[in-house]
């Protein structure tokens, strides 16, 4: 997708218009709607604060990852210890088979929690 489809789809989903947006943002109407039809680009100050409105990296608006999460969520602890960073960073050093096996033991928890609710 292009940043114009990205930034179409999170205003469609967050049910705002193109009007409503180019206020927060002191932009005018047309500007709005040519970054949506890909005429035009944001500046970086605009791409942050685009960002910032619709909790997405700029990453994730220019098309780079699908991870579109607010980047304060990987510095949220999942226990006393341990971050989503400290997670993720973890898992990233397995090999396929250790994975493998991290997932079905994920999928084992999630069946037994199902199974007592």
């Amino acid at each position: 997708m292009t940043t114009g489809e990205i930034l179409t789809l999170l205003r469609n989903e967050k049910e705002v218009g193109q009007k409503e947006l180019a206020s927060f943002l002191k932009l005018s109407i047309g500007t709005v709607s040519n970054y949506e039809n890909d005429v035009h680009s944001p500046d970086l100050l605009t791409l942050c604060r685009l960002a910032d409105y619709y909790g997405v990296t700029t990453d994730y608006l220019l098309g780079r990852t699908s991870f579109r999460h607010d980047p304060k969520v990987l510095n949220r602890h999942i226990t006393k210890e341990y971050t989503v960073t400290d997670i993720l960073n973890t898992i990233l050093k397995f090999d396929t088979n250790s994975l493998s096996q991290l997932m079905d033991y994920a999928g084992y928890l999630q069946s037994r929690k199902q199974n007592v609710s």
